[in-house]
């Protein structure tokens, strides 16, 4: 419902029953709180077989470049840029699919009010309202992964539980949302008044995400081919692990890369068929509930599936009395063989943290560690026999790494976070490395 009204200061005013848009002209628009309505309904099961019938796919094969001409101001251009350019290795990711997903719903059913993204029977609802959680997990998501647009978490937008709260998407969206907020509900309401065509948007914007993951695959076979470049001037293990450890120390979320480095590590080592167990692929940083990994980042278990070893990365952090206490708790009940912790400098061993190792050992026959990276692996080639073959397993260590980077091993390492400036890191550190040797051999 719609009223006019005098040219105001815009806000939105909440009431226990609804909510009210206030324009600068004096518009006001209403949301009702509510059992969806059957219009509503009707509007929803539109959208959905519509895209069950591939609207959204044939759409995307139609595409040609972001160079192909739109219809669409500068000013659209420009928000559609910026929420695009804002996605970086922790943030945006859920601002662009959220806009992918309302773009979708405004083309298939003009009608339908992309602020409106909760609707049902029993927990809060907008009676105009569409699931917008609904159709991003089977729709919006899947696609999205499928086509490489967005490494997004399987478990859809809506994992950021910023975007799901019991507002309206509107200018006065008090949430704090990472990535181009003020872009994208700009965008919103220049869609909803009918300034932007949603159509020439949606378009707009996959032909920029599908440049994107282009620009990603040129840039991943550069980092594939330098890292062979180097593996053949510096053969040995000691400098290959020294770049590994400084390429996780000097960029961006160093804590997850150590975790794919020691990943990576023992997936060389299960392929040559020296691990003791299955590796379990590598957890997703944004899962719907962690507590699906019983014990630790990085599981290997037995065939019958029970975890026999199980390593948590802690960078940044020497100390770990505290988490060795929430090891204890974890492993009640469990036979796990080798427990620990892996850090990327030199742990922190004093008294009582070995005093706690040995009282958790005692009480669940594990055998508990805490390491450093290079001791961790020093531990693993002496268990596995492979000291004579370090420098052969740390090259494939290497290609390995890289490989998950990628996302050529997405079955292992399931990285859904934007990689592409830990690629461009890593493809710096080893051009001046080539540099030095060259300038040395000069």
């Amino acid at each position: 419902m719609k009223r006019r009204k005098q040219r105001v200061e815009p806000h939105l005013r909440v009431y226990a029953n609804r909510s009210v848009l206030v324009l600068e002209d004096g518009s006001e628009f209403v949301f009702v709180e509510g059992k969806q309505s059957e219009q509503a309904k009707a509007r929803y099961e539109q959208i959905v077989k519509q895209l069950q019938s591939g609207w959204l796919e044939q759409l995307y094969g139609n595409l040609l470049s972001a160079s192909e001409q739109f219809e669409l101001d500068d000013t659209s251009v420009r928000l559609l840029n910026s929420i695009t350019d804002a996605v970086t290795s922790e943030v945006g990711r859920a601002v662009v699919g959220l806009t992918v997903l309302q773009l979708c719903i405004k083309c298939l059913s003009p009608e339908q009010n992309i602020r409106l993204h909760k609707a049902g029977a029993t927990s809060f609802s907008w009676r105009e309202g569409v699931s917008m959680r609904r159709l991003d997990a089977q729709f919006i998501t899947p696609f999205l992964r499928k086509h490489n647009l967005l490494r997004v978490n399987k478990y859809g937008l809506f994992m950021t539980r910023s975007l799901a709260e019991n507002y309206p998407y509107t200018p006065f969206y008090k949430a704090s949302i990472r990535g181009a907020k003020d872009a994208w509900l700009t965008l919103i309401d220049l869609v909803e008044a009918g300034r932007t065509d949603s159509l020439s948007a949606l378009k707009y914007l996959l032909a920029r995400l599908k440049n994107r993951a282009e620009a990603f695959e040129q840039l991943a076979e550069q980092a594939i081919q330098i890292t062979e470049r180097f593996l053949e001037v510096y053969p040995a293990y000691e400098t290959v692990q020294a770049t590994l450890l400084k390429h996780i120390q000097t960029s961006a979320y160093p804590a997850r890369l150590l975790e794919v480095s020691m990943h990576s590590f023992l997936q060389v080592l299960e392929e040559i068929g020296k691990l003791s167990g299955h590796l379990s692929p590598l957890c997703q940083m944004r899962t719907a509930n962690k507590k699906h990994r019983n014990i630790a980042d990085i599981e290997i278990l037995d065939e019958a599936g029970n975890i026999v070893e199980a390593w948590d990365c802690k960078y940044g952090k020497t100390y770990l009395y505290d988490e060795l206490h929430e090891l204890g708790e974890k492993l009640e009940n469990k036979q796990v063989e080798l427990v620990g912790f892996v850090v990327d400098t030199q742990p922190d061993l004093r008294g009582e943290v070995q005093s706690l190792m040995r009282e958790i050992s005692e009480a669940t026959e594990a055998d508990v560690r805490i390491l450093s990276l290079s001791d961790w692996i020093e531990l693993l080639l002496q268990r596995y026999g492979l000291e004579r073959e370090r420098d052969s397993i740390a090259r494939s260590w290497m290609r390995v790494y890289i490989e998950c980077l990628c996302q050529k091993r997405r079955e292992k390492a399931p990285i859904d976070e934007p990689a592409d400036q830990w690629v461009r890191d890593w493809i710096g550190l080893l051009e001046i490395k080539l540099r030095d040797s060259q300038q040395t051999n000069a």
